[in-house]
């Protein structure tokens, strides 16, 4: 995205918008919005949010950096190292925005605000947890009126994270069907019957479902009127709800890859010890995108070393297994994303420009791709020169592990279907990377008959 822009994402709100200018990310808050503003910082709920962590802080300048006739004040918030979405996140990733959400709300009670929106894309993950980063988000509270962002909380978060616990496997990908949340009728319908028995979810999703008649916003029901005794057991009895619900541990394909692996003679740690000396000789690397990244074993690697490390892998459970570890270890430069390469995040919304792809949003100073090309070039069927292409979009120093068809791994992969990749061979791999990169080093690893790359990428 080009400097001195404005964030696509922001047309929807006429509070304000997000921009950037000199590769700084900053939110003007128009004049329209400066009463709602002014309370948010004067009622003590900002600071109070910001001082338990769970908004972003911001700083005010007093210049106008977008010079608009409706500014009322301009904002710098801390800056965020990576952008992601929902359908980007693990079930306990998704579960842990949706409970923030209402704890956000619930303090703002006790401030006289109220959250006007509770969609998940006002949460982005900063130092290892969840942080709500709309300032402008907050409005008066009104004791006369229902929670107008209810329904869209049961929609972009009750619904799928109850789907997910019920059918009992991820299913963040609806969130690409359905951005603005699961419509609750829908829901309804695919929930299993007995879940009409359980008071909270009949509450928020077979009761809301039917009094909307499946199109009115909950808003719209002139008669509701809560106190704020009401609004705070409605925000208790959604906590309740969501709390409970659990994806079932699976064992999925690559849950147990690193004990495999650790078999191999002196693989993994001939590996770990190649991967850790290139990094040394590395300079002004700052960020990393670890593709294929498993439980974490080299993002965990990379972020000890003070890299922020985008750990990226197809596998939810495998993800949320790392997000898991996260949070118990209180790893904050790790930002687990799921993330199928050979089906990257396109862009989305009108003309494509509300929410950037995968590919847009990831530039890095150096990608990890270890273990993996066998499983886009033979698994998935994509040419080198596309993975190359991938890999050149996403870093500028690349580490990347070269399995060759003699190995174990890939004559499982090509067991009972035709053996149609005549070019996948070491020196067609060197020749579509050198399109992209530069070799600089390539070495075995241990006795395993792979080979790791360290590759730069070329000057445009």
């Amino acid at each position: 995205m080009p400097s001195d822009s404005v964030i696509p994402s922001s047309f929807r709100d006429p509070s304000g918008f997000v921009f950037t200018h000199e590769g700084i990310v900053y939110r003007q808050v128009n004049l329209s919005y400066k009463a709602e503003y002014d309370r948010l910082m004067e009622s003590g709920c900002y600071s109070s949010l910001v001082q338990k962590g769970w908004l972003l802080p911001h700083e005010e300048l007093n210049n106008s950096i977008s010079h608009t006739h409706e500014g009322y004040i301009t904002l710098r918030p801390e800056q965020l190292p990576f952008i992601s979405f929902p359908y980007e996140w693990s079930f306990d990733m998704l579960k842990d925005a949706a409970l923030l959400t209402l704890s956000i709300q619930k303090e703002c009670i006790h401030h006289g605000m109220v959250l006007k929106d509770a969609t998940p894309y006002n949460i982005q993950w900063h130092k290892g947890k969840p942080v709500f980063i709309d300032s402008l988000s907050f409005a008066t509270y009104d004791e006369a009126e229902p929670w107008v962002a209810y329904r869209q909380f049961c929609e972009s978060f009750a619904a799928p994270l109850l789907l997910m616990h019920h059918k009992k496997y991820p299913l963040h990908p609806l969130f690409l069907a359905w951005p603005d949340g699961i419509p609750l009728p829908l829901t309804r319908s695919l929930l299993p019957f007995k879940t009409r028995f359980s008071l909270h979810t009949y509450l928020h999703i077979h009761l809301h479902a039917k009094m909307s008649g499946g199109n009115k916003p909950a808003s719209g029901n002139k008669t509701a009127r809560f106190s704020k005794q009401k609004m705070l057991n409605l925000i208790s009895s959604l906590e309740t709800m969501i709390a409970k619900l659990q994806l079932a541990p699976q064992k999925s394909t690559w849950s147990g890859y690193y004990d495999e692996a650790a078999q191999r003679d002196d693989y993994l740690p001939a590996k770990k010890a190649l991967v850790q000396d290139w990094i040394s000789k590395l300079t002004s690397i700052h960020t990393a995108i670890d593709l294929g990244a498993n439980d974490g074993a080299f993002s965990r690697l990379l972020a000890s070393q003070q890299i922020f490390t985008i750990a990226a892998d197809f596998d939810p459970f495998c993800i949320n297994h790392l997000y898991q570890a996260i949070k118990t270890e209180k790893l904050s430069g790790i930002h687990p994303l799921v993330m199928d390469l050979s089906n990257p995040s396109p862009a989305i919304g009108p003309y494509k420009g509300e929410r950037d792809s995968f590919i847009q949003r990831t530039h890095t100073d150096l990608g990890l791709a270890l273990a993996l090309i066998h499983h886009l070039a033979i698994g998935k069927n994509i040419p080198f020169h596309k993975i190359a292409a991938l890999m050149a979009a996403a870093c500028h120093t690349l580490i990347i592990e070269f399995v060759p068809k003699a190995d174990e791994k890939v004559k499982l992969m090509l067991q009972g279907r035709e053996d149609i990749f005549t070019d996948y061979h070491e020196a067609a791999f060197e020749n579509a990377f050198s399109a992209y990169f530069t070799i600089v080093e390539k070495a075995p690893v241990a006795q395993s008959g792979r080979t790791l790359y360290l590759m730069q990428k070329n000057a445009d």
